[in-house]
């Protein structure tokens, strides 16, 4: 994961946190169940349960806000930070 993102610093969070999706075009947000959280500095994967990756940012409280889907390669989702 380190070496594909190149942040030395990427890690593995706990999952136990709030974890919503923006909704497109909405003023609302859908809960996510995270059962991975990798994170790279501010920015975030986050696989839902579903098996797809999201992107999102890490909150001063612990929270994370994504805004899409990177499909289900986690490969190409650290690509796409």
């Amino acid at each position: 994961m380190r070496a594909l993102s190149g942040d030395h610093t990427a890690a593995a969070l706990s999952a136990d946190r709030l974890v919503v999706l923006e909704v497109a075009g909405q003023d609302d947000y859908e809960l996510l169940r995270p059962d991975v959280l990798l994170a790279f500095h501010e920015l975030c994967l986050v696989r839902h349960d579903d098996g797809e990756w999201y992107m999102g940012q890490l909150d001063d409280d612990g929270s994370v806000i994504c805004w899409g889907s990177y499909g289900s390669d986690l490969a190409e989702a650290v690509r796409g930070l």
